[in-house]
């Protein structure tokens, strides 16, 4: 009876081993995950405060003939953008209940709004009557919407992966990581859009 009980722990130890050290690889991808959205942070904030300081500076702020920009297009982009966050989490949990059909359906629609968001965007870039050379303003402006538009292309080709990746039988079985990285960048993304609607759209 011994012998048993012993040869079942050493059998067991192998699994224990393997599960614990598939954790803590996971744990240390998403801290190197989390390194990198600082240091984007750090390039966002820079663009930030450029602005601020070009927009309290300069005298002739707005190129000329323009009095400002249309707020209300935008803050419907904005609402659907920051909804997608929640979408996304809630994608997540159905991940973590191994609800697949409700995974996939969830991020479809977190994929979908973001993609309304760019489209809102283009949409709104070809109406504008000033263009990258406006002066600082349009420089600026394009250099803000357009690196954090990229970013939201990033995510929403993120997600199209995952989504295929789901099909694959037992991809999530040994963790989430890509998942989880996804949704963390897609809450980053939203965060920065947030920073920017106030400062381009809302202190005009």
């Amino acid at each position: 009876m011994d012998g048993y009980i012993t040869s079942k722990k050493l059998q067991s130890s192998p699994n224990q081993t393997d599960g614990e050290h598939g954790h803590d690889e996971e744990a240390n991808k998403m801290f190197g995950f989390v390194v990198f959205l600082l240091s984007e942070s750090v390039i966002f904030l820079s663009f930030f405060v450029g602005y601020i300081v070009y927009k309290t500076t300069t005298i002739n702020w707005l190129p000329p003939g323009i009095l400002g920009l249309e707020v209300q297009d935008p803050a419907i982009n904005t609402v659907v953008l920051v909804a997608s966050s929640f979408v996304i989490y809630l994608a997540e949990c159905a991940l973590q209940k191994y609800n697949m059909n409700r995974f996939r359906l969830l991020l479809l629609l977190t994929m979908g709004m973001g993609t309304y968001f760019l489209v809102g965007q283009a949409t709104e870039w070809s109406n504008l009557e000033f263009g990258f050379t406006s002066g600082v303003y349009g420089g600026m402006f394009y250099l803000l919407t357009g690196f954090h538009g990229l970013h939201v292309f990033t995510g929403v080709i993120l997600q199209g992966i995952i989504l295929v990746r789901s099909f694959s039988p037992g991809n999530y079985d040994t963790g989430h990581f890509g998942v989880n990285a996804t949704s963390l960048f897609w809450h980053f993304v939203d965060v920065i859009w947030i920073i920017l609607f106030l400062l381009i759209y809302i202190w005009q």
